[in-house]
């Protein structure tokens, strides 16, 4: 008889937890206190006829028309009485794999499976208020246009219009090098330990250089803030977004091609339960029992009425918010780290959606906008443009011809209207962003955003009426933010109580922020940590660590080594370019590029990157993909990247001239050749990696510290 997997909250970590269990042979039963599958991932049928702009009354009562009627089954290409909400825009970086494997094995309805639904975007616009925006690609250069927008955007990055000096940029590059350049002990020893801010040394700087490069970054990153985030946390996903725009990869950043339900949750749930999996909804998990060192039971409400769920293994897939309250004192008696749970808890901020549906579509770019300048810290997707299978006119009445998705990130910060969105209504909090959208695009004389091309909008029915506080919104579903050394917090996927594993976006994984990846990740690590306690011979889960660039794995050996002599990260290279830099620099009196040779590009790039511009009309299109180089020549490039099972010349000379500098110093010691090293203090099991057979089996020069 098959053992039986308990798994509490069926959002993506309970999804992809049930996914692998389910394919090697467990029982699942999944408990999910929502009507609708896919936690924070979710789309939500927003019923016009309910007036459900989100509100939660409304909602519910507009969700129970929605289940009544069956929506769950309509298929695509249905018509809809109802519009496509969102908890938020869905975004799968170019560096995902855990999520974007999962998706790769689920089938899409006879067609295909649901990775095929991901389309890549090309750009990013950072849009500014009152001033023209800058895009930024996204990707790796593939036709002249690209280059245009490329050069656009060094020609902004350098110019006196967001008054970056030279001096500036070169100092945030410097720091991205440090990053890359460092190896991992580091960064989890004293990265973790840094804020952001203060890495890049954003407070001594111009407010451009805060605004354009501290800032604009973190929040392209959603889960991280500039201000107090770790630089272990941010530094990481920033090399992995600058790898995505420099290297010739196939895809870059992906959206969905849909509602995130109709295109991957749901079909994912229609395998699951093919397969076997039993997903109950609205209910909620409400109590955990451990008696004589192991897991009995969970207590669940459905229906106004509490009973007992028993299995063999139990998987936490709930937030951290709603965990850390169950967690009792014989938990924590046999694993000590879920006490540090409560804490973790804290580590909460708001980032949740609103759509606003337009009678008329607007395509603010081909991919996502940063309002770098909107005091609610505003991110947006014009998602018509991308749900290509998707008609509108089979969505409710028909009107709907374009979709702006935001996210809203700030909550604590006066809007225009001199409030903070906590203290607005439902109502002031549409009217706001609305007003701050328009301030940003609005510009340069032309009128993109017109009131009467809104005719509806929908606010995340997360957001509710304080109940302490009827003037302010709370939050039911906040978000997880990586805080500076909140590592030391975060429990692995496998606790000491035998039989029962956590996976949500919390746990300590690779990935290392709160997105669908690391809830895919951790969920992998859970099942991983089950298969291994109870003696399976299934094949585990494949964990990936993020890629890091392999031409610079001598430089992070070099790092390693030092870091194991007790010295800092060598800055003398980063020194003398900079040092030389600014001594070309002020020979010719040149600051900034717009008094420099970029200014000769800034124009022309302008034009040629311009929507609906010449590059975009089909015929130059065609002729210029004649002079460009073709796709199939970066699907080779890509074929053929060195990975890191390939040897990389130089790493055990740098590994040599760091034993010097070592031994020189009077801080080296013995010098070994004989014990491999894992990459990373991370544990796929619970265990050492060395065990999973995933560290790296080549030596290393390891150094230890005299008395």
């Amino acid at each position: 008889m098959a053992e039986k997997v308990v798994i509490l909250g069926g959002g993506v970590a309970g999804m992809s937890a049930a996914h692998e269990l389910i394919e090697r042979g467990y029982e699942v039963e999944i408990h999910e206190r929502q009507l609708i599958p896919g936690g924070k991932a979710r789309s939500i049928p927003v019923m016009k006829g309910e007036g459900d702009h989100g509100s939660k009354a409304k909602h519910i009562k507009a969700l129970e028309q929605w289940a009544e009627m069956d929506g769950a089954s309509y298929p695509p290409g249905v018509k809809r009485p109802w519009l496509p909400g969102e908890h938020g825009f869905r975004f799968f970086p170019n560096f995902y794999r855990h999520i974007t494997d999962t998706m790769a094995r689920t089938p899409y309805y006879g067609k295909g499976t649901c990775y095929d639904n991901l389309v890549s975007t090309t750009q990013v616009l950072v849009s500014q208020f009152d001033d023209p925006g800058i895009i930024v690609p996204e990707r790796f250069p593939r036709t002249l246009k690209d280059v245009a927008d490329a050069l656009k955007t060094v020609a902004f990055t350098l110019s006196p219009r967001d008054q970056i000096a030279y001096e500036d940029v070169e100092h945030f590059i410097a720091c991205m090098w440090r990053i890359a350049t460092s190896c991992k002990e580091r960064r989890f020893d004293e990265y973790e330990r840094i804020g952001w801010w203060d890495f890049i040394g954003a407070e001594q700087r111009s407010e451009a250089y805060q605004k354009f490069l501290a800032i604009g970054l973190t929040r392209s990153l959603v889960a991280a803030k500039a201000t107090t985030a770790s630089t272990k946390t941010v530094g990481d996903i920033a090399v992995q977004l600058q790898l995505g725009i420099a290297t010739p990869e196939p895809h870059g950043n992906r959206l969905l091609n849909g509602p995130t339900n109709l295109v991957w949750i749901q079909p994912w749930l229609d395998y699951l339960k093919s397969k076997g999996v039993v997903y109950k909804f609205n209910s909620k998990v409400t109590g955990i029992d451990c008696q004589e060192g192991r897991i009995v039971s969970a207590t669940v409400e459905q229906d106004g009425e509490e009973k007992q769920v028993t299995g063999d293994w139990f998987i936490s897939a709930m937030p951290i918010e709603r965990i850390a309250p169950l967690i009792t004192p014989a938990m924590t008696a046999i694993d000590p780290s879920l006490a540090k749970l409560p804490l973790l808890a804290e580590d909460v901020q708001w980032m949740n959606g609103i759509q606003f549906y337009l009678t008329k579509d607007v395509e603010l770019t081909h991919g996502h906008v940063i309002f770098i300048d909107s005091p609610w810290a505003l991110t947006a997707v014009s998602q018509k443009q991308f749900w290509s299978a998707i008609n509108f006119e089979n969505w409710a009445e028909g009107k709907t011809k374009g979709l702006l998705s935001i996210d809203i990130s700030e909550w604590d910060k006066p809007g225009l209207n001199g409030k903070t969105a906590r203290d607005c209504s439902r109502e002031e909090i549409a009217q706001e962003v609305w007003e701050q959208l328009k301030r940003s695009v609005n510009v340069d004389g032309q009128t993109v955003l017109r009131d009467e091309d809104m005719h509806y909008w929908f606010l995340d029915p997360d957001i509710v009426q304080d109940p302490n506080d009827p003037k302010r919104q709370t939050n039911v579903e906040p978000l997880l933010v990586n805080r500076i050394n909140s590592w030391r917090l975060r429990p692995e996927a496998a606790t000491l109580i035998p039989n029962f594993m956590l996976a949500s976006d919390y746990v300590r994984t690779y990935t290392d922020l709160a997105t669908m990846e690391g809830a895919n990740e951790a969920a992998r690590r859970a099942v991983n940590a089950i298969l291994q306690r109870g003696g399976s011979k299934a094949e585990p889960c494949q964990i990936w660590d993020l890629h890091e660039p392999d031409i610079l794995k001598p430089l992070r050996a070099y790092d390693f080594a030092r870091y194991q002599a007790g010295l800092p990260w060598d800055n003398r290279f980063a020194v003398a370019v900079e040092a030389a830099l600014r001594m070309g620099q002020d020979s010719v009196g040149v600051e900034r590029g717009g008094e420099g040779p970029l200014a000769v590009i800034g124009e022309p790039a302008a034009e040629y990157s311009k929507p609906g511009g010449i590059t975009e009309d089909p015929a130059i299109a065609d002729a210029l993909r004649m002079i460009c180089p073709p796709k199939e020549l970066f699907d080779l490039m890509v074929a053929y990247e060195p990975t890191a099972d390939l040897p990389i010349p130089g790493e055990e000379i740098a590994e040599d001239v760091a034993f010097d500098l070592g031994r020189d110093s009077g801080q080296s010691g013995v010098l070994s050749k004989a014990l491999p090293l894992t990459d990373s203090p991370l544990s796929a099991t619970g265990t050492n990696l060395a065990e999973t057979g995933r560290n790296e089996t080549k030596t290393r020069v390891i150094i230890t510290q005299k008395g």
